[in-house]
């Protein structure tokens, strides 16, 4: 999947986006994203749980959706320079978010234990970028030398893989139960709602600085060239923090992990602003893919130690959806506003500033037993009150009760989600020496 979206990657970019004057390419890009919010907003709040309940559903999901990018990039092969190219382009990348919700969903259900599932993760981000990467030297080749129809016809052909390598995995379900209240109680508590708005706004980073870069790239002499080099040491830098994260988590928290990602941003934006220019252009597309990559990682630790009720597959794909409408609706920022390239970098290392420093003061707040100041927080805290006050002036209301009775192996059989007996995690690493506290 990872070597087919950069072989489509390329074609589009070369035939279609850089081909179309600045303002028509807006044009483009804004429908796309307008479109992409469709599938988040209605289709996977209604039949994403359905789809986890049923036995091999999220592996039907992965297989039409394969199917559904082979034809879609052979079409747009034969209609390369027609009307029709748009609309079939903006359903390949709905399609590609919805495969990587798809993904976080199936991945917790192909691992025994959770420092397997934390290994399987960085792996997989560090074989689709090396992947990635890859595919984009043939691809390239060929839409130099024969143009964009072989291109695509070549991202076709890689996803007749994917089908073969899909039709391989689990048939299982990733969630056999609705969630319990033990369960949505874990993942609304504190510590993952702050490290989930710290990811969400990391992502939106990451979509904003990918459209900002490719508008103002747009502008600058040899404007193709830069682009891709900054795809490329984006996937390279993608692929180094992937590698080392597990290595990271296991000397500090997840909460340092997590500031320091934040912290690499910030000041990569701030260098960038004040050197300016094309490379610190790349610069900052790389280490905002590197800053993901580790803040990812941190997340997902975070969601295990402080959720062990939660169903993994569907708690991912639910973090995942958020994630996704993060990146979209912060790349449309740049698309609508044209700024000058020291202005939107100055935006990406402030955000990224802001938050790094309310994530570790109300960090601190939550060990000392205060109340955190990040505003989200505040909102939460709103809402709680909100919905506490409404059930109690509702006439008759009885207090929900939890459903978290039943034995030990009915609680890990839906965490699991499957039917099978659970298998035997491993136990808690003890701490190593030399783990920082901070």
């Amino acid at each position: 999947m990872a070597a087919g979206d950069a072989a489509m990657a390329v074609a589009l970019a070369d035939s279609v986006l850089f081909s179309l004057d600045a303002d028509a390419a807006r044009g483009r890009v804004l429908l796309f994203l307008g479109i992409s919010f469709v599938p988040f907003l209605f289709v996977a709040p209604l039949i994403g749980p359905l789809i986890d309940r049923t036995a091999g559903g999220r592996r039907f999901v992965i297989k039409v959706i394969t199917i559904g990018r082979m034809l879609l990039s052979t079409l747009m092969a034969f209609h390369i320079e027609g009307l029709l190219l748009f609309p079939l382009a903006f359903g390949a990348m709905v399609m590609q978010k919805t495969y990587a919700i798809s993904k976080s969903s199936l991945v917790p259900s192909v691992v025994r234990s959770e420092e397997e599932l934390v290994e399987a993760n960085s792996k997989l981000g560090l074989i689709s970028g090396l992947v990635g990467f890859v595919a984009i030297i043939p691809a390239g080749l060929l839409q130099k030398t024969i143009g964009g129809k072989a291109t695509l016809l070549y991202s076709a052909s890689i996803f007749v893989v994917a089908f073969v390598a899909a039709t391989r995995l689990p048939k299982e379900a990733i969630a056999t139960r609705s969630a319990n209240r033990a369960e949505r109680i874990e993942l609304h508590s504190d510590r993952v709602v702050l490290a989930s708005t710290a990811m969400l706004l990391i992502r939106a980073g990451v979509g904003f600085t990918f459209f900002h870069l490719f508008f103002w790239f747009r502008a600058q002499d040899a404007g193709l060239i830069w682009f891709g080099l900054s795809l490329g040491f984006a996937s390279l830098l993608t692929m180094t923090g992937n590698a080392i994260a597990p290595r990271v988590r296991r000397r500090v928290r997840e909460e340092t992990m997590m500031i320091g990602a934040l912290s690499v941003i910030a000041a990569t934006g701030l260098l960038a602003t004040l050197v300016g220019g094309v490379v610190a252009g790349l610069l900052l597309a790389g280490m905002v893919n590197f800053a993901a990559s580790i803040g990812r990682l941190a997340f997902e630790s975070t969601v295990q130690h402080d959720a062990p009720d939660a169903n993994r597959g569907r708690a991912f794909a639910q973090f995942e959806t958020r994630f996704q409408l993060g990146w979209v609706a912060a790349a449309i920022v740049p698309v609508l506003i044209q700024m000058p390239g020291r202005i939107g970098f100055v935006v990406v290392g402030g955000v990224a500033f802001s938050e790094a420093a309310l994530y570790m003061l109300s960090v601190r707040a939550l060990r000392l037993g205060h109340r955190p100041p990040h505003p989200f927080m505040a909102m939460k805290r709103s809402l709680a009150r909100r919905r506490g006050a409404t059930r109690a002036a509702t006439p008759g209301a009885a207090p929900r009760r939890s459903r978290q009775g039943g034995s030990a192996r009915d609680r890990a059989r839906d965490r699991s989600g499957s039917s099978r007996p659970p298998r035997t995690l491993a136990p808690p690493t003890p701490p190593r020496a030399g783990r920082s506290d901070v």
